[in-house]
């Protein structure tokens, strides 16, 4: 068994339950989704690959993280300051019907909204007036986790998919990524059309910061290679 430090990419099991109910609300693992009858076919239900320490799962659980071994089953509680936080009254507002009316909308209890691009959910119709909560579901809820470490990963190309994937919130199988020894070549296909020369360079950035090992980066473009990062 290794114990996980800062900076490490791992392979992440878990489930992330409401320690009021023991309600599931976020999970990994298929089987254990269809056992407690919350199957969606539309998941992808798998382990995650992450970075220790870049909050890609709830601060809390990131650090928790570290110094835990492969291989061990771990509980821990995370209260509501720790994880979503508390509701923020100022962000349960009153909205106009008509709003709804002009997307098509029909507004009701607990129906999921974006409103001026912010998501929010409905939690009162009454007469002309529709009451909305902005604050995030899970926010002045105290949560359970349950998680596995399951390997580290050392493999250089896995590194930089994992992170690609998170942090553009892209598919695995939408990219590809190519590796020459300490060189990687990424290919974003479609989305490479839509993103600027500034956010390749950000990427590549964070990239070189996360996984220090990376030599050269390149961006594959349909006429010709970006110029690496040496």
């Amino acid at each position: 068994m290794v114990q996980v430090k800062k900076g490490d990419f791992i392979e992440l099991d878990f489930i992330g339950r409401l320690k009021e109910n023991n309600k599931i609300f976020d999970l990994t693992d298929e089987k254990v989704a269809r056992d407690n009858n919350i199957y969606n076919p539309e998941v992808r239900y798998k382990p995650i690959v992450i970075c220790v320490g870049e909050k890609n799962v709830v601060p809390s659980l990131d650090k928790s993280l570290e110094g835990k071994e492969t291989g061990k089953n771990y509980k821990i509680d995370v209260n509501l300051e720790e994880g979503f936080g508390k509701k923020d009254p100022k962000l349960i507002k009153l909205v106009s019907i008509n709003s709804f009316r002009k997307q098509n909308i029909n507004p009701v209890v607990g129906l999921q909204v974006s409103i001026d691009g912010i998501f929010g959910i409905i939690r009162s119709v009454s007469g002309g007036r529709v009451l909305v909560d902005f604050n995030h579901p899970l926010s002045g809820k105290d949560l359970v986790y349950e998680f596995k470490i399951n390997r580290m990963i050392e493999d250089l190309k896995e590194k930089v998919m994992s992170f690609i994937s998170l942090n553009l919130n892209l598919p695995v199988d939408l990219f590809e990524v190519n590796q020459q020894e300490d060189k990687i070549m990424i290919d974003l296909k479609e989305l490479d059309k839509k993103l600027t020369v500034s956010v390749k360079e950000k990427i590549k950035d964070e990239l070189k910061r996360v996984v220090p090992e990376l030599k050269e980066i390149e961006f594959k473009t349909e006429n010709k290679k970006e110029e690496g990062i040496k």
